[in-house]
C-alpha cells in the first residue's frame, strides 16, 4: 500500500463523484447530519487548490477541502472522508494535519474552524490546537450557515437562531496560539458527554 497526499487539482476530479457519495453513505452509516456537496463544487475546490486527496496509486483513498469567508478571516475544512477500504489506519489524522499545514501557509491570518458531531473529528483537532468555543466566534457570513441546510439537523440550527445545534463548534487563532499540543488535553469524555446531552435536550424537543 502506498498512499500518498497531496493538493489535488483539476486532472483529480474524475474522483469527485466519488468523493460526493462515500460523504453520503459515511454520514449515512454514522446517522449524523452532512452539509451535502455537489461533485461539480468539488471539482471547483479542487481547480482552485483548496483540497487535499489521498491516493492509493490510481484508488482514492481519502479527501479534505477548504473554504473560505469573510474575506478569509476564517477557513474551516470541510468533507473529511476516508475511503472504508482505509479506515483504521490514522488516514484522517494524517489527511487533516495536511490541510491544516496548507491552510496556513495559503491563508496565515485566517481562523481555522469547524462545526462537527464526529468524536474522532473532534480529538484531530484537539491535537492540532483547536478549542471548544462557541458559535458566536466563528463566522458570522450567512453563505456558511446556508451550507447547513441540507443538514438532517438544520431545524434546530434555525431554531436557535444559528447560535447552537448538535454540532461542537472548534477553533484555532493562529494568532494566540502555537502548533504546540494544548496544555490541557483534550478530554473526549466531556465532548461525548455534551454531545449526548444535547441530543437527548433537542432530539427530544424535535419529537414533541
Amino acid at each position: 500500500m502506498d498512499i500518498t497526499i497531496k493538493i489535488a487539482n483539476e486532472k483529480h476530479s474524475k474522483y469527485a463523484q466519488e468523493i460526493c457519495d462515500t460523504i453520503e453513505s459515511s454520514a449515512l452509516l454514522r446517522g449524523t447530519g452532512i452539509a451535502k456537496r455537489t461533485p461539480e463544487y468539488i471539482e471547483k475546490k479542487m481547480q482552485n487548490r483548496d483540497a487535499i486527496i489521498a491516493l492509493d496509486c490510481d484508488k482514492f483513498a481519502g479527501f479534505c477541502y477548504i473554504e473560505s469567508w469573510q474575506h478569509a478571516q476564517f477557513v474551516a475544512h470541510s468533507g473529511l472522508i476516508v475511503h472504508p477500504d482505509y479506515r483504521n489506519l490514522g488516514l484522517a489524522k494524517k489527511i487533516k494535519s495536511k490541510v491544516f499545514d496548507y491552510s496556513l501557509k495559503k491563508y496565515p491570518n485566517a481562523k481555522v474552524f469547524g462545526i462537527t458531531t464526529g468524536l474522532a473529528v473532534m480529538k484531530i483537532n484537539s491535537d492540532l490546537g483547536y478549542k471548544p468555543v462557541p458559535f458566536s466566534e466563528l463566522t458570522s457570513d450567512p453563505s456558511f450557515w446556508k451550507g447547513c441546510q441540507t443538514c438532517t439537523n438544520y431545524e434546530i440550527l434555525k431554531s436557535k437562531e444559528n447560535k447552537m445545534c448538535l454540532c461542537t463548534g472548534m477553533l484555532y487563532d493562529p494568532m494566540e496560539e502555537s502548533k504546540d499540543p494544548p496544555k490541557h488535553p483534550f478530554n473526549i469524555k466531556v465532548l461525548n458527554r455534551l454531545k449526548l446531552i444535547k441530543q437527548a435536550l433537542f432530539l427530544k424537543k424535535d419529537k414533541v
